[in-house]
């Protein structure tokens, strides 16, 4: 699909109390599909974000973010400068790109699998709208007694039940445009009554979602089977990111959301105290869900297929951005962060957010243990074949003797303080040698430490 050509930066103004007082046309067709318009609230919640924590600060903030539209995502890079009577966006780095496509073995598969499950059939629309109800060729498809009607709500006629994680596999693969199987779902008139559903999505001549085929099949049909002893439950790799997300990283980010909110008062003043612990409980939460993070990582990075995608990249503008993601962080302890100038430029060759990560693991750790006031620098160069970028401070630096011991799981070097979990200089490293680079310390012991990253370079 051919995406519109878009300025190379897109501007917007956005008023101290939240509304779109001006935006380019790019910006102002986002705002008009998620509901919005001129003179109304800013309706991309990602963007509305930024513009508020801009001007509680009352700086510049940079943020990468994504906003997702009817025919794909949009990634970009939101840069919120203070002005005088509200927040000016400047938006660069704009790429629509579309939801990707299953490989079409893949799509069949799925498709045949739902479409062979046993039960009475169903279609619904996008706006999950039912359009055709039809009773199964097999001895169990018989509609229901009071089947659904074509053009009502899917959500008058079914409840979806979450599984034993909290997941309903419906939702999930519909916002994947993919296929699901053993959805549970109760009759909202007769809660006792429960089915069991799968489908498939169907697609027009151009690529975009239409709706959903699938069946129904009443779980009162079904046959007890001879008691079996359960086998006990491997936690594979593959499944340990999916356990942590829904046991983990959602539930935490509705405690960081609530707590930034309290702490932020924009339901009303509070007393002192009060948004003082929620803004402890946002910091805990934060703390939290890197180390969820670094999991996550962790388990990815070390299964026997773990790859990296061969990028051509810029160090200089990752480490720009990586800087901007850390402003706020460096403001709050008085750091300054030195970051290559605008017009550096520093090609190699590497996977763009893997080396993102690399480098705001870099800078943080740069930030949390230089002295308040101090200096961190980003500097890039070339030499023999590679590209180096370096994270330069000013605090105690690194003993030669821990230089390599310090990239081990879970090793801080005897660090009491409640930061970091002693993974990501591990992950780093890994991530760095999977992209044919890696990750060494130089500088002298007292006079700070000297991360530098190395990869091949882009000729």
């Amino acid at each position: 699909m051919n995406m519109p050509s878009h300025p190379a930066i897109i501007r917007a103004f956005i008023s101290a109390d939240g509304l779109l007082l001006s935006a380019d046309l790019p910006l102002l067709a986002l705002q008009r599909e998620a509901g919005g318009d001129l003179g109304a609230p800013v309706a991309v919640p990602q963007l509305a974000a930024i513009a508020r924590l801009c001007v509680r600060l009352g700086i510049t903030v940079s943020r990468p973010i994504i906003a997702a539209t009817q025919h794909g995502d949009i990634d970009m890079w939101v840069r919120a400068r203070p002005d005088s009577d509200g927040v000016t966006l400047s938006i660069i780095d704009w790429h629509e790109r579309p939801v990707a496509a299953l490989p079409a073995d893949i799509a069949r598969r799925e498709a045949d699998i739902a479409a062979l499950a046993d039960g009475w059939n169903w279609q619904i629309d996008v706006q999950l709208r039912f359009q055709m109800v039809l009773a199964g060729n097999d001895g169990h498809g018989a509609l229901p007694p009071d089947p659904p009607v074509p053009g009502s709500r899917f959500s008058s006629y079914f409840q979806l039940q979450p599984d034993d994680d909290g997941d309903m596999a419906m939702l999930r693969a519909f916002a994947q445009r993919r296929a699901f199987r053993d959805q549970t779902a109760a009759l909202v008139s007769d809660p006792a009554r429960t089915f069991r559903l799968s489908g498939f999505p169907m697609f027009d001549l151009a690529g975009q979602l239409t709706g959903y085929r699938g069946t129904a099949f009443a779980l009162e049909q079904m046959v007890a089977g001879p008691m079996v002893q359960e086998a006990a439950i491997a936690l594979y790799p593959g499944e340990f990111g999916k356990r942590l997300d829904r046991s983990l990283r959602q539930p935490l980010g509705r405690i960081i959301a609530n707590a930034d909110t309290i702490s932020a008062q924009l339901e009303g003043p509070l007393r002192p105290d009060y948004a003082d612990y929620a803004t402890d409980i946002a910091a805990a939460g934060r703390h939290l869900m890197a180390l969820v993070d670094d999991l996550a990582d962790l388990q990815a990075i070390d299964r026997p297929d773990f790859s990296v995608i061969a990028e051509e990249i810029d160090l200089a503008d990752l480490g720009r951005r990586a800087a901007g993601l850390l402003a706020v962080k460096a403001l709050d302890r008085n750091i300054r962060i030195s970051a290559p100038d605008p017009d550096a430029t520093m090609p190699a060759i590497g996977e763009f957010r893997r080396v993102l990560q690399i480098l705001v693991n870099l800078v943080g750790n740069a930030v949390r243990y230089s002295p308040e006031g101090s200096e961190v620098r980003i500097v890039t160069e070339c030499d023999h074949g590679q590209a180096r970028i370096m994270v330069i401070d000013q605090g105690q630096g690194v003993a030669v003797a821990d230089r390599e011991r310090i990239f081990e799981k879970f090793e801080r070097l005897g660090r009491d303080d409640s930061g970091g979990s002693g993974l990501g200089l591990y992950i780093s490293r890994r991530l760095a040698r999977a992209m044919d680079g890696d990750i060494r310390i130089g500088g002298a012991p007292g006079e700070g430490a000297r991360f530098i990253l190395t990869l091949p370079a882009d000729d």
